[in-house]
């Protein structure tokens, strides 16, 4: 069977700090020092699990309207729901 549709998002998600992030940003936004803070992981390597999930389409990032410096991440709640009837699909 082909089932790489399927393998793919499982892939992403079986990082334990991938999973953190998305499980933090069900939330609502949040720049790489608060997610970093919140999952004890260091910023640098959040940042780099970001853009494995940016690549992936499930997070996108936008900046802050003052401060342009900074940048807060959420989740594309249609392509987390398009991942998840992917995985449940391959489940059945």
């Amino acid at each position: 069977p082909d089932v790489a549709d399927a393998a793919a998002p499982a892939a992403v998600l079986a990082d334990p700090v991938r999973a953190g992030i998305l499980a933090l940003l069900g939330s609502g936004p949040h720049c790489v020092c608060e997610m970093a803070a919140a999952l004890y992981e260091r910023q640098n390597n959040v940042s780099n699990h970001l853009a494995r999930l940016r690549r992936a389409g499930l997070v996108r990032a936008s900046r802050h309207m003052v401060d342009a410096r900074w940048v807060y991440y959420e989740r594309d709640e249609q392509a987390c729901a398009a991942a998840l009837a992917t995985l449940a699909s391959l489940l059945r």
